[in-house]
């Protein structure tokens, strides 16, 4: 992402690519105003009293040469216009108003609310915040760059502006009267409209591999021993890390208060800690990578241990103790800061930084927001090339949103949430609404915080969402019976905890997948509505969300219902076949409006929809290394109906690194799977495929590279249930795999009058009842007579419920 040069201050050795200015024949100019067609949805209005512009990159706008759209400038006396095939803008040549600017979007369904005007806003679908810090359910977002009404308005007036040198610098602070303002007019096109925020602000970075994989957090004052025996635990029960969070406490924090608080600290404790170089080697060894706290508003006391090396490099003496006050807005400090006080630790072990700006968004430099800084340069500072690595490694950093352009330095930390259901059912909602920013890689506090009380189903609950999240961090606050392990809580939760954890890492394969497509402009978790604008059903469920190309995720969180054992959650279901992979439950959706649904599931099961046709890749491995790398095994997990392709995408892993892309191809008319061929990453690979709702696969027909193989019968893990597959050893990573099922292989049935059995057996009600009502909804008469007779019954309001899901499941 990041090109090598050192820049005049010296502050770092990388700083990002840019291109801010625009085309001359994208550009639209007269007396204090500038307009510039960036796409043709997107256009750039500056005005400006003193006819002064800018034509440095900001933190939102880094790259303003595109290729020139087509578009007609119409001039008159009074107005200008400026048309292309998305919008239509009408300008009196005046300051900026409301009666006298605006843009039609053109082609959008409605033509009386497709107009803005400036100074109005439409339904702007939301975007993200800085912060969930201390939230107890939703809280207001900010505004993102897509709106059901086609348009949206991005204001730029008052960001950073990058120098040439990669140093940054406010707007001018006489600047009164200017504006420079980004229309976004793609109608209902939100993907087009990610793209062209992208494409200005730059894509997302390839995150390294193992921060998709799952990561262990908590506020606890941990010794060395303390930590390595969590992990021995961790690993004597199979249940996979890829990422050793260590809080506040690595350092040290009972400092004299004459020299202030002890939130601030580089220097290892060393009674918790007194070999840290061999313990995070033993963390490395173990296939973690580590991320240490940090609050950096305090700066460099004399207490520290790197403060001499700090004082000298900022030309002080060391003798006089002065404390080295933080300064963002200081070059020198910066250098030193990452130089001295970081690259310390870095050397000794330390992979990346966990930023926890707490300080407000003000600096010695009015406009200056630390947390942007701290988030742009500790990411950019993150690539270089460590000793003894031999290629420069992916950046990575860890820190809370900072405004439009933070996507480019993942991954975010939302802050401090409360533990309470409120929290959890507005999580999805916020994790899926930040891609219309184009910020996608959120971490969560995943169960919570602080505050609440305990309770099993809240983090079980939880955990399973953190599976079908950007990033799974557990995490718990300073409270002794606040933690997040397994075994801390009851065995059926446990289990739960336990299968949840174990599936993230198997879901590598496909997760690092979308980690490629999602650095092309294509966020992991992203709304419904994304893929389906037109629909109204789409928007009226902000918790569903998909993840990735192959999932639809319709999150629990509800408390089950007492007699059932069963949590409801409402979704909907976009035209076409659906299989929740997690309980083998199908649901056809009727086009072209779908279907509206609610589903119950008990504590082990957790909605995770599939539409006929995906393909989705798993690590093959039951109990998953640590260590997230290319998997020796693959696990394809097909869902017959329709014709799927997936592009398994994989590399080495390093900053450069060149993806090796497996084709994956189901033709359903003729039954046909075909894996293959690739690269090598491995040579040589097993294979396993299942294919839901098929009874078996042992008449299958195999052949590598045309020649037929033997096969051997297998279970494998799915998402929540075992399901049959067939093994395929020691493929060549070159040859070409076809699997033939049979033409045209349909699922079986469901076996409704069992799942009807199973959900009454469950139920805490009157034995007759349960009797009666399963004869009546097994009886040979048509549908809509079971389904009357069931309402009449006068049932309660959610067993009639469930009972009618599984009724009417395919």
């Amino acid at each position: 992402m990041g090109s090598s040069s050192t820049s005049a201050t010296g502050v770092t050795r990388h700083h990002l690519p840019t291109d801010p200015v625009a085309d001359p024949a994208a550009v639209v100019q007269g007396p204090h105003y500038r307009i510039t067609v960036l796409t043709d949805g997107l256009l750039r209005l500056e005005y400006s009293p003193d006819d002064e512009f800018t034509d440095l990159a900001s933190t939102f706008a880094l790259r303003r040469r595109l290729p020139v759209p087509d578009f007609r400038v119409i001039e008159g006396d009074t107005h200008l216009e400026v048309v292309t095939d998305r919008l239509h803008l009408i300008y009196d040549l005046g300051p900026f108003s409301t009666s006298g600017l605006s843009v039609q979007v053109r082609g959008n369904v409605s033509s009386y609310h497709s107009v803005w005007r400036y100074g109005q806003s439409g339904t702007n679908l939301g975007g993200t915040a800085r912060t969930l810090d201390n939230a107890d359910g939703r809280i207001p977002l900010e505004e993102g760059v897509l709106s059901r009404d086609g348009f949206a308005v991005l204001d730029d007036s008052a960001s950073l502006l990058f120098t040439e040198d990669g140093w940054v610098r406010p707007r001018r602070p006489d600047q009164d009267g200017r504006l420079d303002l980004y229309v976004f007019g793609y109608g209902r096109d939100y993907p087009g409209a990610i793209t062209a925020f992208y494409e200005v602000s730059g894509y997302p970075p390839v995150l390294p591999r193992y921060a998709l994989g799952n990561w262990w957090s908590r506020y606890h004052r941990y010794s060395a021993d303390e930590y390595r025996a969590l992990l021995d635990r961790f690993a004597a029960a199979d249940v996979p890390f890829s990422v050793a969070v260590i809080d506040m406490d690595w350092h040290q924090v009972d400092i004299d208060p004459i020299l202030g608080s002890g939130w601030t600290g580089y220097t290892w404790n060393r009674d918790l800690f007194p070999d840290p170089e061999a313990f995070l080697a033993e963390l490395h060894r173990r296939g973690l990578r580590v991320t240490l706290n940090v609050h950096p508003a305090d700066g460099i006391r004399a207490h520290e241990d790197v403060y001499a090396r700090m004082a000298r490099a900022l030309g002080l003496d060391p003798e006089s103790g002065r404390a080295l006050a933080f300064d963002v807005t200081d070059p020198a400090f910066l250098r030193a800061y990452f130089d001295v006080a970081h690259r310390t630790r870095e050397d000794e072990g330390v992979d990346f930084w966990w930023l926890d700006w707490q300080s407000g968004p003000y600096s010695r430099v009015a406009g200056i927001d630390p947390l942007w800084m701290l988030n742009h340069f500790h990411f950019l500072d993150s690539r270089r090339r460590r000793d003894g690595e031999p290629a420069e490694r992916r950046p990575l950093t860890f820190s809370r949103y900072a405004g439009p352009g933070s996507h480019r330095y993942p991954v975010g930390f939302s802050g401090d949430t409360l533990v309470s259901w409120a929290s959890l059912a507005f999580q999805p909602e916020f994790t899926a609404t930040a891609s219309n920013i184009g910020y996608g890689w959120w971490s969560h506090d995943i169960g919570g915080h602080m505050m609440g009380v305990k309770d099993d189903e809240l983090t079980a609950r939880w955990v399973q969402l953190g599976a079908f999240s950007p990033i799974l961090r557990l995490h718990s606050g300073a409270n002794p019976f606040a933690t997040k392990e397994p075994w801390a809580f009851g065995p059926q939760t446990a289990a739960v905890m336990t299968d949840a954890l174990r599936l993230r890492h198997r879901l590598l394969p496909y997760l690092h997948t979308m980690n490629h497509l999602a650095a092309e402009g294509r966020p992991l978790v992203r709304p419904v509505y994304w893929d389906h604008p037109e629909n109204r059903a789409a928007y009226a469920v902000p918790q569903q969300f998909s993840f990735g190309t192959a999932l639809l995720v319709a999150p629990v969180t509800t408390t089950r219902h007492r007699e059932l054992g069963l949590a409801a959650t409402p979704a909907w279901l976009p035209p076409g076949d659906w299989t929740d992979l997690t309980t083998g439950l199908r649901y056809h959706s009727p086009g072209p409006d779908g279907r509206r649904i609610v589903l119950h599931r008990g504590l082990d099961e957790y909605p995770v929809l599939a539409p006929a046709g995906a393909i989705l890749p798993l690590d093959g491995a039951a109990e998953p290394a640590n260590t997230p790398a290319n998997p020796e095994h693959l696990h394809l997990v097909l869902v017959p109906g329709a014709d799927g392709a997936f592009d398994l995408i994989e590399d080495d892993d390093t900053a450069d690194a060149e993806p090796v892309l497996t084709p994956i191809r189901w033709e359903q008319a003729t039954g046909r799977l075909t894996i293959g061929p690739a690269a090598a990453i491995p040579t040589r690979r097993r294979w396993s495929v299942s294919a839901v709702g098929l009874d078996g696969l042992g008449h299958a027909t195999v052949r590598v590279d045309g020649a037929p193989v033997a096969t051997a019968a297998a279970t494998a893990p799915g998402l929540g249930r075992a399901l049959p597959a067939l093994v395929i050893d020691e493929v060549p990573a070159t040859a070409t795999v076809t699997v033939d099922l049979g033409a045209d292989p349909r699922p079986a049935p469901t076996d409704v009058a069992a799942r009807l059995f199973a959900l009454l057996e469950r139920a805490e009600i009157e034995y007759e009842l349960k009797r009666d009502l399963h004869a009546l909804l097994t009886a040979s008469t048509p549908l809509a007579a079971r389904i009357s007779g069931l309402q009449a019954l006068a049932v309660d309001r959610e067993l009639e419920s469930a009972l009618s899901e599984v009724l009417l499941a395919g």
